[in-house]
């Protein structure tokens, strides 16, 4: 892992003004890079550092190779007040899904909740991204993928053919951070272990296992096993059922249909996608709503710690807290990230090279 001193701080306009060059270089529309530099950048804000800038380098090479539609016609093919069937049009994941949820809580808006799936679409990055869009318009927000790579076999088999599948819901509050549960199906993402490799360490005992049900810790070996659900049995249960209205539903990849995006940069992902945006007010007064969450949300906070527990955090609330902390201090990016991106940016002859 790379000390604190040799970690580099960079302005998150800084990044996302580079993002949306680079992307920009490379023959996006100057709206869509802009729409997945922002994206990339949320989430990097959020902590999430395994979805924002990252990923460039790896979205990057897919463009070359010809694996995105630069110029997509993103639209709705099945439509009504409620929901609605976007046709992605291999474009990025970022576009695909911030133009869907747009579309939900434009829906919700006048309709008070919708429903919005989509396919033909790519990785688009953090799911609390999404999910949180809605919290703007004193709405629920509800975000499913199915996951570009399948690392899981289903409860009881050794097949890998099931992802980390994530989930994230976000509610609005009054005067304490929105609640936002984002959250894989899988005990750990696949970029944990892959991190792990490459500092040299071991994994935690329940992280994944072997064709014989056996620990695995060794992430070198990581190509021998399989991750395991949240929940055993239930986890299970849970991920295969965000593939189904994710994937299935959507008439999107699910299963063997997956295609790596880690590893194949050419054939169409045709990821899916779902948002759920509904109103507060459908129910209550927005106002009396969030004053109620801000009650609750103090309640289990200030409920009585286990021995040793310095605070008690709700969903969402770390990622807040760094929000705020990255916004002023800036996002730290190790030295093996900068480089990349410095050779990528002298590859394009961009004049930024984040000296």
């Amino acid at each position: 892992m790379a000390s604190v001193e040799s970690v580099r701080l960079f302005q998150s306009k800084r990044l996302e003004t580079f993002i949306a060059s680079v992307l920009a270089a490379l023959g996006l529309p100057e709206q869509d890079a802009a729409v997945c530099a922002a994206r990339m950048t949320e989430a990097d804000l959020r902590g999430v550092d395994t979805h924002g800038i990252f990923r460039l380098s790896q979205y990057c090479q897919r463009i070359r190779a010809g694996g995105i539609n630069l110029r997509p016609d993103v639209r709705p093919v099945r439509e009504n007040a409620v929901t609605a069937l976007v046709d992605g049009d291999n474009g990025m994941g970022q576009v695909v899904m911030t133009y869907a949820t747009r579309l939900a809580i434009r829906k919700a808006s006048e309709a008070g909740l919708a429903w919005v799936g989509t396919f033909n679409g790519n990785h688009a990055g953090a799911a609390a991204v999404y999910s949180t869009m809605p919290i703007a318009h004193e709405m629920i927000g509800m975000y499913m993928t199915v996951a570009n790579g399948n690392h899981m076999p289903p409860w009881g088999g050794v097949e890998r053919i099931l992802g980390t599948n994530p989930i994230s819901v976000a509610i609005p509050t009054g005067n304490e951070p929105p609640i936002a549960l984002d959250i894989a199906s899988t005990v750990v993402a696949q970029g944990k272990v892959k991190l792990a490799a490459q500092k040299g360490e071991s994994m935690p005992v329940g992280w994944m296992i072997d064709r014989k049900g056996q620990p695995l810790t060794d992430p070198k070996r990581a190509a021998e096993g399989f991750l395991l659900p949240i929940g055993g049995y239930k986890g299970y249960g849970l991920n295969v059922v965000i593939g189904m209205l994710a994937g299935v539903l959507n008439g999107a990849a699910f299963g063997r249909n997956v295609v790596d995006f880690n590893k194949d940069f050419v054939t169409k992902n045709n990821s899916g996608h779902m948002i759920l945006a509904m109103r507060v007010d459908n129910f209550q007064p927005a106002d009396t709503f969030k004053r109620e969450m801000d009650a609750v949300i103090r309640e289990i906070r200030e409920s009585e710690r286990m021995e040793g527990v310095d605070r008690i955090w709700l969903p969402g609330e770390m990622e807040y807290h760094t929000i705020r902390e990255r916004l002023k201090s800036g996002i730290p990016l190790p030295p093996a990230v900068v480089d990349e991106l410095k050779h990528l940016a002298g590859a394009l002859n961009l004049s930024d090279r984040l000296d």
